[in-house]
């Protein structure tokens, strides 16, 4: 718990000696960055330097941070690079649809900037994955099978001792 000021001091003095205090304890030994220089930072970068330092500690994208229409047009343009790693066309179609679905979702009720966002056209996305994934080559041939043994035409007749 910290410790209150006491009357006597000023609050300057009272905050030098506890950093001084600390600093005989070694509170300040072997600090991350100890040494290096502070990294620089223009004036107009100062003032969101902050935020984008936050994220990144945080584990944050800053595309989290748009509104709806410029997130849904990103994800929109990053879907063509996105196409070649889903493995079924049935995937391909399953993602065009669920974001022409937030697409629909948004125009219903537009929240942010009029940004205009044309649905996707699932056929055409599918070429698309189509061409990039070229079918398997059908399977050899298989052997034929082996003809069967051929049938005997003749069957002898078991001889009857009667005579």
């Amino acid at each position: 718990m910290t410790e209150r000021k006491p009357p006597d001091l000023s609050f300057t003095s009272w905050i030098d000696r506890q950093i001084n205090e600390a600093a005989e304890r070694g509170a300040f030994d072997n600090l991350p960055g100890a040494g290096k220089p502070l990294p620089k930072r223009t004036e107009a970068d100062a003032a969101q330097a902050w935020l984008r330092d936050y994220l990144r500690r945080e584990g944050v994208s800053a595309d989290d941070l748009l509104p709806t229409p410029l997130k849904l047009r990103k994800e929109t343009e990053r879907l063509a690079e996105t196409l070649q790693d889903l493995r079924s066309e049935q995937e391909v179609r399953a993602v065009v649809a669920d974001l022409n679905r937030r697409i629909i979702e948004w125009r219903r009720i537009p929240t942010g900037p009029p940004v205009f966002l044309p649905l996707l056209d699932a056929q055409s996305l599918v070429r698309q994955w189509h061409d990039a994934h070229p079918a398997p080559p059908p399977p050899p041939p298989s052997p034929a099978p082996a003809p069967a043994p051929p049938t005997r035409r003749w069957r002898r007749r078991p001889r009857s001792d009667a005579g």
